[in-house]
């Protein structure tokens, strides 16, 4: 079962309304109401993005990220999801100049399962992923963000800094690939 855990981003309900669309089975959980003691219940997750900066939400991503690590788990951190993934994992985030909103191109950079090409993505942020450690690669970027996909050496786990619930190949990318990869993930424990 996938977890979407809403932290609180107004984008989520697209996010469900998307999910519902496309009859993926999951679960969807106000971060202030999950128990951490069903981590365990979930094959896969999804971070929704933030609208204010929370301490406990931010040590509750951060406990999921590292289960999802270490279990190997699938992972897709939105916006603020891939903040937390970038800085669970030893990256660091800066504000930006102002909020970037609103549809960009980006360049996919490196082959990986979940596009390639330029996809025109929507935005929503004044925090960007700066630097990545040695775990995380930049597989995507645009001319005002440098690490717009980044994905976890060896792993089912992502991170976009935009927001893919909002854009047609934002979209394609939950529809096509995520659920393939979650099913393939489950098929290998099996």
């Amino acid at each position: 079962m996938l977890l979407v855990l809403d932290n609180g981003s107004v984008f989520t309900k697209n996010l469900i309304d998307f999910l519902k669309s496309i009859s993926i089975a999951f679960k969807s959980i106000p971060s202030q109401e999950f128990d951490i003691l069903e981590l365990e219940k979930f094959d896969s997750f999804i971070l929704s993005g933030r609208r204010k900066n929370n301490t406990e939400m931010n040590a509750l991503n951060s406990k999921i990220i590292k289960h999802a690590v270490s279990k190997n788990k699938p992972l897709l951190g939105i916006c603020y999801g891939a903040e937390m993934l970038a800085l669970t994992l030893g990256g660091t985030i800066k504000r930006m100049n102002s909020l970037h909103r609103g549809n960009e191109e980006i360049q996919v950079l490196d082959s990986n399962p979940l596009c390639n090409g330029k996809i025109t993505v929507f935005e929503s942020h004044h925090f960007e992923i700066s630097k990545l450690n040695n775990s995380l690669v930049n597989i995507a970027s645009s001319q005002k963000c440098k690490n717009e996909l980044i994905h976890v050496k060896n792993s089912s786990i992502f991170g976009t800094q935009f927001h893919p619930e909002m854009t047609d190949d934002g979209h394609k990318l939950i529809e096509m690939e995520f659920p393939r990869i979650v099913f393939l993930h489950i098929q290998l424990r099996l």
